[in-house]
């Protein structure tokens, strides 16, 4: 009987001894992973001192309601623009804006956003600025092409001008069809239209 109870206490003995020692490695084997981890979701920052995500991320929280409350109906729209000294600007693409823009409007594309050239187009940071995009117009997917929703370009926009340091913007709220809409349009997409008519 008492050898029985060495023998057994003997072989719980070295289960203990190699529960213990897989113990022992898997705690090193975890933390030698954790280590792996943590060194990958922290890589090293890439320094550029034209790019500043922190500053967008600040401007865009901040223009969030000043925006909404800028955004005009389409009659108070067109009311601005009759304004003296107002700028409307349309920051499509050169062809989508040939091809159609609303009467009167300025084209800078988006994509030649600079100082100097929204200042060519702008002539005060004061200036009263209106903007209009492709997502306020609908019936002509050439001119006015639907982009996603949270890519529209009148949030582009307004984030940008405010970045630039433009403080008196104002952004055409309402989805509108060009067949019905009452502001004016210009371009060789309405002359065509006109002729066949």
């Amino acid at each position: 009987m008492f050898g029985f109870k060495k023998s057994v206490f003997g072989v719980f003995g070295v289960f203990g001894v190699l529960a213990g020692a897989a113990a022992i490695a898997g705690a090193a084997f975890f933390l030698s992973m954790s280590s792996q981890i943590a060194s990958a979701e922290a890589p090293e920052t890439i320094p550029n001192e034209l790019i500043d995500y922190p500053t967008f991320r600040e401007i865009v929280a901040k223009a969030e309601a000043p925006r909404e409350l800028s955004r005009l109906t389409e009659s108070n729209f067109l009311a601005a623009m009759k304004e003296p000294g107002t700028v409307l600007l349309d920051a499509r693409s050169a062809e989508a804006f040939e091809l159609r823009h609303i009467s009167g409007a300025r084209n800078l594309p988006y994509t030649d956003w600079t100082e100097a050239a929204l200042a060519e187009v702008i002539p005060t940071k004061d200036t009263r600025v209106l903007i209009y995009c492709n997502n306020n117009f609908r019936g002509s997917q050439r001119s006015f092409a639907t982009k996603a929703a949270p890519a529209s370009l009148n949030l582009l926009s307004y984030t940008s001008l405010v970045a630039y340091g433009y403080t008196n913007i104002n952004e055409l709220g309402p989805l509108l069809s060009i067949h019905e809409t009452v502001l004016p349009f210009s371009g060789t997409e309405v002359e065509t239209v006109a002729d066949v008519g």
